[in-house]
């Protein structure tokens, strides 16, 4: 670390605990002790301000920095843009705007148009608003209700609250926007029907066909789902499910709207979308975490032409077009940054990595819940894994939330950042999240593991 910067920490921690609100987190403790300032990273590892050194499993601490940290072709490419040109409203165009977008639809075989935006709750309050829209201009207004799913979480905005699926990260933020339905999950390891496998996301599914009729086809929009559930549990779905949700949408003229603000951009593996794995076919995909890997401030709202065509179908209507902006969705930094980080992935083999050592870290967690009864799954997909801890694996009883709050706080202590589910569904806030960067190695894995290990036989025994 720079050694200016050390000499001067303690300004900076006092000027922090003067007046900064930090995200997430209770403020008392910080009257005595001081609020951990990270200062430097490189790679998957971050220094705090006593120069002790960490190795982040979470990218940032909540799934954004996909290509590591001290990445100089970024910030390179933002100073360079920034000089030449840093702003203009989105009601024109920019060098780096257009190249990244096509760049990005290039991935996105199906989908044709961009809307920029500076984080995902707004992407996906661009989404919603459009279903409002649409909803009017083609049907009466009628069909305006947006389907979201138990567990899903998108976005801390009060138009995203109101299609959140986490009720403790709802709580005392009501009343929220009206039209937004709740429909159950696919999570097969608490299970709502006496099915397993491809039976289980079937009939998952079908749930879902049932809310859509008890509310009437005729007033249902869209239907908004993470692909793979982040911060309520990181579920993966059953076999089954996405196709049967795919059939229900297009059999009631539901639009189909996917959160990758966390999955997106190389988070799984394989393929740059988590919805891709699932052979979809959405309307709307969202994303914003690992689009620039945290280096610039960037959010994307990405629909296909059918949708995008409906708001430019009648040129005499003066409302007949998105009515709509996004103040820092016009900035030049993000897309310059989003570019850069594209070429990493590209050139690094990095969707080919994240396959190989997400396989790699799911079976060291699995060798692990043979050590550990208190791990009662192991779930995930590419470098985006979860352990649910359990009191008992028979009637998978959840531990209490100190206890799993214990195991993230003993890996701090380690010098291991991970994560867990942070008061999101009442008496389930118990699974340990996982989400190196792309960047992982074995030895990474390894290191990140062995602290699990050690925290887990320390708080259970």
């Amino acid at each position: 670390m720079d050694g200016n910067l050390l000499n001067d920490i303690e300004k900076v921690v006092d000027a922090d605990r003067a007046h900064v609100w930090h995200h997430l987190i209770q403020h008392q403790p910080f009257q005595t002790g001081a609020p951990k300032i990270i200062v430097e990273g490189k790679g998957m590892r971050v220094w705090d301000q006593h120069g002790k050194e960490h190795i982040d499993a979470v990218s940032g601490g909540v799934w954004t920095v996909n290509v590591g940290y001290g990445r100089e072709r970024i910030a390179n490419a933002i100073r360079d843009q920034l000089i030449k040109l840093p702003y203009f409203a989105g009601s024109a165009g920019s060098i780096p705007g257009a190249m990244f977008s096509e760049k990005l639809i290039s991935k996105m075989p199906g989908m044709s148009r961009v809307y920029f935006t500076n984080s995902g709750s707004e992407a996906n309050e661009k989404a919603f608003k459009m279903v409002r829209q649409i909803a009017h201009k083609r049907y009466g207004g009628k069909k305006y209700k947006i389907l979201y799913r138990e567990r899903d979480y998108h976005g801390s905005t009060i138009g995203t609250m109101s299609a959140g699926g986490q009720d403790e990260r709802n709580a005392q933020y009501g009343p929220f926007a009206p039209g937004f339905v709740r429909v159950p999950h696919c999570l097969e390891y608490r299970a709502q029907w006496d099915l397993t496998g491809e039976e289980y996301g079937i009939a998952a599914a079908n749930a879902i066909e049932e809310v859509i009729l008890a509310e009437g086809p005729d007033t249902v929009g869209a239907l908004c789902l993470e692909p793979v559930t982040a911060g309520g549990g990181v579920i993966t779905p059953p076999e089954g499910y996405w196709p049967r949700v795919q059939e229900i949408c297009r059999k009631y003229d539901i639009l189909l709207h996917i959160d990758e603000v966390v999955c997106g951009v190389g988070r799984t593996g394989t393929h740059w979308f988590g919805y891709q794995h699932y052979g979809v076919e959405p309307d709307f995909v969202t994303m914003a975490k690992g689009v620039a890997s945290g280096y610039a401030a960037i959010a994307c709202c990405v629909t296909n032409e059918k949708v995008f065509d409906m708001f430019k179908d009648d040129i005499e209507d003066p409302l007949n077009y998105f009515r709509d902006i996004s103040t820092f969705g016009g900035c030049t930094a993000g897309p310059a940054a989003a570019l850069e980080n594209v070429a990493i992935i590209e050139e690094e083999g990095l969707l080919e990595n994240t396959t190989k050592m997400g396989d790699y870290m799911m079976d060291q967690l699995n060798a692990l819940a043979d050590k550990h009864a208190v791990i009662g799954q192991v779930r995930g997909k590419g470098l985006f894994l979860g352990a649910e801890l359990v009191s008992d694996r028979a009637s998978k009883e959840p531990v209490p939330e100190k206890q799993a709050q214990a195991v993230v706080a003993d890996c701090m202590a380690q010098g291991t950042i991970i994560g867990v589910t942070n008061r999101s569904i009442p008496g389930f806030n118990n699974t340990l999240c996982f989400s190196p960067a792309l960047i992982s190695t074995k030895d990474d894995i390894d290191q990140i593991v062995a602290s699990v290990d050690e925290a887990l036989g320390r708080v259970f025994g």
